[in-house]
């Protein structure tokens, strides 16, 4: 198992947040240690459309000077433009699948093997079903795109954001009716507590479909600070032979964060116990 570090904490988003530029980020994640960096696709950092493709070098190049592998990219839902694939608005729609597209291209580009499908929220007067079968065509598209770029897309359960993707089976149930090879599943521990489950139950249900991993204590504290048993979720993975990231996804939810100790206290817990 490998770790790495999400970059919402030192980014802008979702809330105002000390704020760096992605080299910056990138050198310190690689002093401390870290595999990886899993990039969330939103400004500063890696919005698709503010990115010249000498600028896509010059990132690409940074990763491999400090010798760094981007484990994924998250697009950022919400917001402006919604970005949200379970809109009743055909247009949001039609835009949301381009963006993800526009992503995945982004990925391809700096040789990252996957991409988070977060697949959206049912809103007022759009039922359940509706909202459910729009997520599913739009991510049948984008994996289709994807495929050809070698990438896989993975389904996260996001019930503290959401209520469309909630549950475990919810993941596994969508990227099944996909019937595409290169569609997986992910969780993040934060969800898992949220709902007052025990997080290492998802490593077994999801096990050979289980492509990615978020880390997250409750509250988005680094692992080791809250109520999480991480000492039964790496057993858990440990037993299914996951071989993916983990990928700390912490402390973005205030501006009270100082993303270095969120950074350095999560890979410093990991590395005890792995």
């Amino acid at each position: 198992m490998k770790i790495s570090f999400n970059t919402w904490v030192y980014s802008s988003f979702p809330v105002w947040l000390p704020s760096y530029p992605l080299e910056v980020v990138i050198q310190r994640l690689a002093s401390m240690g870290y595999d990886g960096i899993e990039i969330g696709c939103a400004s500063p950092h890696a919005w698709p459309d503010y990115l010249s493709q000498e600028r896509r070098k010059e990132v690409l190049g940074h990763l491999k000077q400090h010798n760094l592998e981007v484990s994924a990219m998250l697009p950022a839902p919400g917001g402006g433009p919604g970005v949200n694939p379970s809109s009743a608005l055909k247009e949001e729609r039609a835009f949301t699948v381009k963006h993800y597209k526009d992503v995945i291209r982004l990925a391809h580009e700096w040789e990252c093997p996957t991409v988070i499908w977060v697949a959206g929220w049912a809103a007022f007067g759009t039922s359940q079903k509706e909202a459910w079968n729009y997520s599913l065509e739009g991510l049948q598209d984008c994996a289709r795109y994807a495929k050809d770029l070698g990438i896989t897309l993975v389904v996260e359960p996001t019930p503290a954001d959401s209520n469309l993707i909630e549950t475990a089976d919810d993941a596994l149930m969508l990227a099944e009716e996909t019937r595409e090879s290169n569609v997986k599943v992910m969780f993040d521990t934060f969800h898992a507590l949220y709902r007052n489950e025990v997080p290492s139950d998802y490593v077994y249900r999801m096990k050979d479909k289980l492509h990615h991993v978020h880390i997250s204590d409750n509250d988005r504290l680094p692992p080791g600070q809250g109520v999480g048993n991480f000492d039964a979720v790496l057993k858990a993975l440990k037993e299914i032979d996951y071989k993916g990231y983990l990928s700390m996804e912490v402390g973005f939810h205030t501006r009270q964060a100082d993303p270095d100790w969120y950074a350095q206290t999560s890979i410093d817990f990991l590395r005890s116990k792995l």
